[in-house]
């Protein structure tokens, strides 16, 4: 089929299914499937509209860990969640298994056992992962709230295990001034690549995950892209390396990157460092001001939603693209998502 057609039969399906089918979309997806959704937002924000939704059938055209946190948010009687291309994964999410960490919480539990360790998990991580959160009392949190979350267990005397993006960890540990006192766990390492005595010294300790596409970023492509645009301000998000982000006017999650770019004075200029989808349609929404990319990158998984693939869920509904979470790991997974949203 041709483009248009496939577009045509994508929204008499919407319109046949009305109020019973939710499309969701991310940010980084491409601007053919975010005309097709209903609502655009982060994983999070997305993962809510599910549990708030009514619907019988939820798309989410993005990443697997997303789609994982809307059916543990959303999970109930006659309604089911849906992926169009149910191979797109997370490289970052992929960093840390449930095993790996549950190996690297009794390591430290042993080293440090008077310690008060408590895992905090990014979203950008499988159910497992949550559910080893959930189990053992600690919280989710995204690019948004995460110095919250870290905040919150720190200011109760916690030691922290945070996985799997080191580079938040790292960011907000910088930003809180307490970056001497993160010791980064190599997951290919014995012990993590660490002594007793940098465990017991430690406060966090940072797995050593990261996302390829934002930690790619570098110092030369800041300073190639403040060459370029000398007056411009530079707004990047806090899965790029900490010696980067410090190079930045602005840190923050893919929202307040947006809200940043909506509340800049008309004719500012602003070099942006995230996905490049986004930084598009930012530019395109906002002709009043002159946006570049850092350097233009693409997520490669959020590039596997097709219109052809969206159009294949919402008529045949096969069977490989549901996307359900184990039943045994949902009520650790919720709690972990659970406990953050409760602070």
């Amino acid at each position: 089929m041709e483009t248009e057609a496939i577009v045509e039969a994508i929204e008499r399906v919407r319109a046949e299914w009305g109020q019973r089918l939710l499309i969701l979309g991310h940010h980084y997806q491409p601007s053919e499937i975010v005309a097709h959704c209903d609502a655009v937002g982060d994983s999070l924000e997305l993962s809510r509209l599910a549990a708030q939704s009514t619907a019988e059938r939820i798309v989410f055209c993005g990443v697997r860990f997303m789609a994982e946190t809307a059916d543990i948010l959303s999970r109930g009687p006659g309604r089911s969640v849906w992926m169009p291309a149910p191979k797109a994964g997370c490289p970052m999410a992929d960093m840390a298994t449930a095993d790996a960490l549950e190996a690297a919480w009794a390591h430290l539990c042993a080293v440090a056992p008077k310690a008060k360790w408590v895992p905090i998990v990014y979203v950008n991580s499988s159910a497992e992962v949550k559910a080893f959160c959930g189990r053992h009392g600690g919280a989710a949190c995204t690019s948004g709230n995460g110095r919250r979350v870290v905040e919150h267990f720190l200011a109760q005397g916690k030691r922290i295990l945070f996985a799997p993006d080191q580079h938040l960890c790292t960011n907000i540990m910088r930003v809180l001034g307490r970056a001497d006192e993160v010791a980064l766990w190599r997951r290919n390492a014995e012990d993590g690549g660490l002594t007793d005595a940098q465990i017991r010294a430690a406060t966090l300790v940072a797995w050593d995950g990261c996302c390829p596409i934002h930690a790619g970023y570098t110092l030369q492509d800041v300073a190639t892209a403040r060459a370029a645009h000398p007056q411009a301000e530079l707004l990047i998000h806090p899965e790029a390396p900490s010696i980067v982000a410090a190079r930045a006017e602005h840190v923050g999650s893919t929202k307040a990157i947006i809200e940043s770019v909506t509340r800049a004075e008309p004719g500012a200029e602003l070099i942006v460092g995230t996905e490049d989808h986004l930084v598009e349609r930012l530019a395109a929404a906002n002709p009043h001001l002159r946006i570049h990319p850092l350097r233009p990158i693409l997520c490669a998984d959020m590039g596997r939603t097709t219109l052809e693939a969206l159009l294949r869920t919402l008529t045949e509904w096969p069977e490989a693209n549901q996307v359900r979470v184990d039943d045994v790991l949902v009520d650790d997974a919720k709690a972990s998502v659970e406990r953050m949203l409760a602070l």
